[in-house]
């Protein structure tokens, strides 16, 4: 264990390392998201309170998140999973504080100790899309696994209800956005920044639901890819 643990601990410099010697992912995934975030403001805000920035930097925290998946799907075994997956959350840190940050700048008020808290939940949310790329990782080859992860980013712009109301759709499609961790990711983050009025619906069903998805992504990733050693 202690030994497994020292080559997790050196994979994950190494990985960091790997990370930082491609500056256009890193660029890619801190610009995009930020330049929808300014855009997306100024078009919308004042036309609906979706894109109110307490309500739009929370969403653009967890869409940026998606793109996770394109870094640790590369990981290979068990002590590459976790170093990849530890490499990663200081990309997701850097992204959440200068999402709100940015956020903030635009619009003081959401500037509170609310988002300090969501800047951390950001961590556990990340989670979920490090776990769902390590899964990819270990069931699809190198070049299917930019298109299949891009299933992943769009699941998270278009059923998180970022983007629209979700009002207007029909009951069916409410309840399969709110069985689904993109949707419950968004709201947990929005909500630990906006206030919580119900500590169940608003937070612990929403980060239950999360963790609950994380978790059997990551045990399935664990046993596939021992599969996957044994047949070899």
């Amino acid at each position: 264990m202690k030994k497994s643990l020292s080559r997790i601990y050196i994979l994950t410099k190494r990985n960091i390392k790997e990370i930082l010697r491609d500056p256009l992912s890193l660029i890619f995934t801190l610009a995009m998201p930020l330049f929808l975030e300014i855009l997306f403001y100024f078009i919308f805000h004042n036309l609906t309170s979706q894109f109110e920035m307490k309500y739009l930097a929370p969403g653009i925290v967890v869409f940026a998140e998606s793109f996770i998946s394109l870094f640790v799907a590369k990981a290979k075994s068990y002590e590459f999973i976790f170093s990849y997956a530890l490499s990663i959350l200081p990309i997701v840190f850097v992204q959440s504080i200068l999402f709100f940050l940015i956020g903030g700048i635009i619009d003081t008020s959401i500037f509170s100790l609310g988002m300090i808290f969501a800047v951390i939940l950001s961590l556990v949310t990340s989670f979920f899309f490090i776990a769902i790329g390590i899964l990819l990782g270990t069931v699809c080859n190198e070049k299917s696994i930019g298109g299949i992860s891009s299933i992943i980013i769009a699941g998270q712009s278009v059923l998180s209800g970022m983007w629209f109301p979700i009002e207007g759709l029909n009951k069916g499609m409410i309840t399969l956005m709110n069985i689904l961790p993109f949707r419950n990711a968004t709201m947990l983050i929005q909500n630990t920044m906006n206030g919580v009025n119900d500590i169940f619906n608003d937070f612990l069903l929403p980060l239950i639901i999360v963790l609950a998805y994380t978790i059997v992504a990551f045990l399935t990733a664990i046993i596939l890819f021992r599969m996957k050693m044994k047949s070899k």
